[in-house]
């Protein structure tokens, strides 16, 4: 598809998981010729991995928890963080704004909306976040990562558009590769993560789980883990008792290749982890996090579990015994580990990053654009689009009105 050279706005939260997507977007909008700016909040401007071409622009959020006495502070912040983006919006002239959920986006999707600039919020996970449900009603477009989405209005249906979850080049590369071969006699490799800092239950259950398998197995378990530094040593000693050779580290910075090579994931069910092991094809045990908002992660590992791909354990029932249970019935059976391989690999949606720019380049642009179609609907870019122009002339007055 060809276009003209246009800017985009991205908005994100301050975590790994609101911005990894936003990453992705932009380096394939710079790729088709666009210019991209990033707003997020001091610490979203610190994650690795922002492109250099993108600028990050930082701008106060506010934040509204369960203490009302903070809702005030919130809202200031919140206030000022629009007219911020209004300044910004005037100079840069989107022709949209993608919004990716956390409370630092809440300004700028405000913003673009009273300015009548295209806007699309992308939702990584299988629940509506806040803000972008807060949204939802004055945006054009809604962007899943999953075809059942929970706390998505039924009013709100007709603007979404299953793209999936964009994620890194490295991972995406690995998709045509085979599953590692894998028989009785030969090794099992097992890869475990807990997310950006680890998780402590992870380090406590999975080496005492793992060595409750049967001896047959045990003998050809080849473990990576990532931990907490605090529990490093504990967990090494674990190990070493156990008799059961085990990688650990508290970040691994080639995931890509790990995770290539491994036979089996054990973790939690993070957007940006189904993603993933649903783009290479990897079976999985899945802990969803109990604390994650609405059990959002529960859901996440809900289409992959249902397809064979994954197998879920709530973290209540998450204890040695349950876990070498789990991991006996897939270890026993070399076909049916790569039967689920491929159940997870079948779950993946490979051209999320592309169908999304599909979808962002739609508003603004010329009449063609209507033609698009992401995830079964109409991008309806051609109409919607042509009120970029519009909202253009209007953000003088909305800025002065702000102010």
């Amino acid at each position: 598809m060809t276009t003209s050279n246009r800017h985009y706005v991205l908005a994100a939260g301050g975590t790994g998981g609101h911005l990894l997507p936003a990453f992705a977007l932009a380096d394939e909008l710079e790729r088709r010729g666009h210019h991209v700016a990033l707003i997020t909040d001091e610490r979203g401007a610190q994650i690795p991995g922002k492109p250099d071409f993108m600028p990050a622009h930082v701008l106060p959020a506010g934040r509204f928890g369960k203490n009302p006495l903070q809702w005030i502070k919130g809202l200031m912040a919140v206030l000022e963080g629009r007219k911020m983006a209004l300044r910004l919006f005037e100079s840069f002239q989107p022709s949209a704004v993608v919004g990716f959920g956390g409370y630092p986006s809440l300004p700028a999707i405000l913003a673009s909306t009273s300015a009548d600039i295209p806007t699309v919020v992308h939702e990584q996970n299988a629940v509506l976040g806040r803000v972008n449900r807060l949204l939802s009603g004055r945006v054009q477009a809604i962007a899943t990562a999953y075809p059942d989405v929970q706390r998505l209005k039924p009013a709100h249906r007709g603007k979404v558009h299953l793209v999936g979850n964009p994620v890194r080049a490295q991972v995406l590369n690995l998709r045509e590769e085979p599953f590692p071969p894998y028989g009785e006699d030969g090794l099992l490799r097992v890869l475990v993560t807990g997310g950006s800092q680890g998780a402590r239950v992870l380090s406590e259950v999975v080496p005492d789980g793992l060595a409750m398998l049967p001896p047959a197995i045990r003998q050809r378990l080849q473990v990576t883990q990532q931990c907490r530094p605090e529990d490093l040593d504990a967990v090494r000693e674990r190990y070493r008792n156990h008799g059961i050779p085990a990688e650990l580290a508290t970040y691994f910075e080639d995931m890509a290749a790990r995770l290539a090579d491994a036979h089996l994931f054990i973790g939690r069910a993070g957007a940006s982890t189904i993603a993933e092991l649903t783009a290479v094809g990897r079976p999985a045990i899945l802990i969803p996090l109990p604390i994650a908002t609405d059990d959002h992660q529960a859901f996440n590992a809900r289409e992959m579990a249902k397809a064979g791909g994954a197998r879920m354990i709530r973290q209540e029932n998450f204890e040695a015994k349950e876990l070498a249970k789990q991991i006996r019935v897939l270890a026993d059976d070399p076909q049916g580990l790569s039967n689920a391989a491929h159940a997870a690999w079948n779950c993946g949606r490979p051209k999320a990053v592309e169908d999304l720019a599909d979808l962002v380049e739609s508003f603004g642009g010329a009449d063609m654009m209507d033609v698009i179609r992401v995830g079964g609907n109409n991008a309806r870019g051609a109409t919607q689009g042509q009120v970029a122009g519009q909202g253009a002339k209007k953000l003088s007055a909305k800025r002065e009105s702000a102010e």
